[in-house]
């Protein structure tokens, strides 16, 4: 029963629509105007009625009224355009690092022979004090021997009663306790020599420093010279965590930020850090920075090599500028970025006077106040290259595209720079479906800014292509609720089809010039290819940057009409692979986003074509479960992105793709 219910209302809604109809147009393709029902000439798709009667109503131009069932039909969401601190996440994997600032040495100080060490493997704890080697040294015994005979002609000479002979006397004993002391003896030892009178061509080395032995340079036996190492000690109580950070990441990135991580040897738990190093040099083999993190190790339970996947967030102010509640105020070390004050002083490690956050790039509470950024959800605007579009609620059901301009994107938000106000309400869900109904009413969309307009090369004879009438393009008549409803079903069928569905419907014509910039775009997935094929998963990740970075770089100006919308189709499934690379938390889930990356790419190849040289399709059964998968690749030989090193020869060759030069 309810099924027959649902037809009837169709069938009454489709019939109310042809009885208003006067002229059919299509959904995807509004320029297409015919008097009479069919299909459209470029898409094969229905066409369906354009209403020209029904009450008068005065709309803008970008402006599109919706009944209460309209809607529901395009499930409308609004948010408000707001002020506040957008909140940006940075994620980064790292390992674990012994801190260069606490690795000390012990060496020999004087020349001679190791007799004896007390620890004689890595890895064994050592405290300052804690006696660690035993030295045979001819030169400390005659060092002795001097401090001895120099105590002795001090007491004979102690009574002669010239005082300028005991002066020298004792200078004399002085220098003799210095040599030892600079020889590494410490002060106990030169005492017991004193009282005893007695030399010794041994000498037992102390540890200066605790931590733990890292590096043992000697054997027993082993001759040195003076300054020769003979252990590496690491005080393991402060770790580095050493990441690489996308230069797209910079901006939210900062000296003395806390970063949070975890381990894979504490499920569930979580340490903190500060960012101390920034590399101000970009790997341009990775397009990586370097970023180092201090972090505190009391308890000794992290261990250099560990991998962690770390966090680091940030509010974003208006200018793209970084505000730290934290911080704000804050006096902190240059060097040591774990010495934060309330108040000017010097650092308790380095002893450089501290400077204030926002010397080092953070908002002070007054500019934070002043610079509350004016934010909108990531899923409002509508993007298309160099423009973006957003749909405001007006109220009563009445919606109006406009215009704006974004600033960077934080997280969830965009900042906006300019074209909204404060309290607007923002269509984020079913924008696509408003800005559909526009193109079928040959408005301006976002595809097509100034509304109507035509494809070249797709006048296929008994269609007629004209614009819109007056009454249409300037007047909209406002029609039934249940014709809104239909306008909304229709335009559910103008959500964007897969760019091989385009390609295939569609003759493209593509401009050469376009053609030439997707050439970094090919590059950048051939990297990812040969990375993936040689197991380097880091190569892998940093392609994956580099494709994202390629495809904003692509300019579409040059395109028109249904080859602008298939490559728009084409964008956003070379986007959502690319950032499941990057997301990707191991080699194995890389290889299922290349594998959509790679369909993706395929279709760009054979609807757009390629710039320089050829490009092979290969095909390997084996992939996923003998799913089987394809990839592009330059060279004839198969390089397997899927199996890597342990089936590199596996595939095939399925096709070529050819350099296309002209227009």
């Amino acid at each position: 029963m309810q099924l027959g219910g649902s037809d009837e209302r169709e069938e009454h809604v489709q019939q109310l629509a042809e009885e208003q109809a006067e002229v059919w147009t299509c959904s995807m393709h509004p320029q297409i105007r015919m008097p009479e029902p069919g299909q459209c000439p470029i898409c094969a798709m229905d066409l369906i009625p354009v209403p020209t009667s029904g009450a008068a109503e005065e709309l803008g131009p970008r402006q599109l009224r919706l009944s209460p069932s309209a809607q529901q039909l395009a499930s409308i969401q609004t948010a408000p355009v707001e002020r506040r601190f957008a909140p940006v996440e940075t994620r980064m994997v790292g390992k674990i690092a012994v801190d260069e600032t606490q690795v000390s040495y012990i060496t020999a100080w004087v020349a001679g022979r190791i007799d004896r060490l007390y620890v004689d493997y890595t890895g064994v704890q050592v405290a300052p004090g804690d006696h660690v080697a035993y030295l045979y040294s001819p030169e400390l015994l005659t060092a002795q021997e001097e401090l001895i005979q120099a105590l002795r002609a001090q007491e004979r000479l102690g009574d002669s009663g010239v005082g300028s002979i005991a002066q020298i006397a004792r200078a004399t004993v002085e220098a003799s306790r210095d040599k030892l002391r600079l020889l590494g003896l410490k002060k106990e030892q030169v005492e017991r020599i004193e009282r005893e009178r007695k030399a010794s061509d041994h000498l037992t080395i102390f540890a200066q420093t605790g931590g733990v032995v890292v590096e043992k340079h000697l054997s027993q036996g082993a001759y040195v010279q003076t300054g020769s190492p003979i252990y590496t000690i690491a005080d393991l109580s402060r770790l580095w965590l050493e990441m690489a950070a996308y230069e797209s990441d910079l901006a939210w990135i900062h000296f003395g930020q806390e970063v949070q991580f975890t381990t894979e040897a504490y499920p569930g738990e979580t340490f903190a850090g500060r960012i101390s190093f920034i590399d101000p040099l970009l790997d341009e083999r990775t397009r990586t920075v370097r970023v180092r993190v201090s972090v505190p190790n009391e308890d000794h339970r992290l261990k250099p090599g560990m991998l962690a996947r770390a966090t680091v967030r940030a509010q974003v102010a208006a200018d793209g500028r970084v505000m730290d509640p934290d911080l704000a105020g804050k006096w902190i070390s240059p060097m040591h970025p774990e010495i934060v004050r309330d108040g000017p002083g010097v650092c308790d490690v380095c002893g450089m006077d501290l400077v204030r956050a926002e010397e080092l790039g953070y908002l002070s509470l007054d500019e934070a106040g002043a610079e509350t950024p004016l934010v909108i959800p990531a899923s409002a605007p509508l993007l298309t290259g160099k423009r973006a579009v957003v749909y405001i609620a007006l109220g009563e059901g009445l919606y109006e595209g406009r215009e704006i301009v974004l600033g960077p994107r934080a997280g969830d938000y965009y900042l906006v720079r300019a074209g909204l106000h404060e309290g607007e309400q923002v269509v984020v869900n079913g924008a696509f479906k408003i800005d559909s109904a526009l193109q079928i009413r040959a408005k301006p969309s976002m595809m097509n800014p100034q509304g109507g307009g035509s494809v070249p090369g797709h006048n296929h004879g008994g269609s007629t292509l004209v614009s819109p009438a007056p009454a249409v393009s300037e007047h909209e008549g406002h029609a039934h609720g249940d014709m809104d409803d239909a306008m909304v079903e229709k335009a559910d069928m103008a959500e964007p089809a897969t760019h091989g569905e385009m390609a295939e419907k569609v003759g493209m014509v593509v401009p050469a010039v376009f053609v030439r910039d997707l050439q970094p775009l090919f590059a950048a997935y051939f990297a990812v290819q040969q990375a993936l094929s040689k197991d380097h998963m880091h190569g892998a990740h940093s392609g994956a940057g580099a494709l994202v970075e390629a495809l904003d770089g692509v300019t579409m100006d040059a395109l028109e009409g249904s080859t602008h919308r298939a490559w728009m189709a084409a964008d956003r499934e070379l986007r959502q692979g690319a950032e499941a690379m990057r997301s990707a938390g191991d080699i194995a889930a890389a290889r299922q986003a290349f594998a959509s990356l790679s369909t993706a790419l395929t279709e760009v190849a054979r609807g757009f074509g390629v710039s320089t040289g050829e490009v092979h399709v290969f095909y390997c059964p084996m992939p996923f479960d003998n799913e089987g998968a394809a990839w592009l690749q330059q060279g004839e030989r198969t390089q397997n992105p899927y199996f890597g090193s342990k089936m590199y020869g596996c595939g095939s060759r399925q096709e070529t793709f050819n350099a296309a030069g002209a227009e």
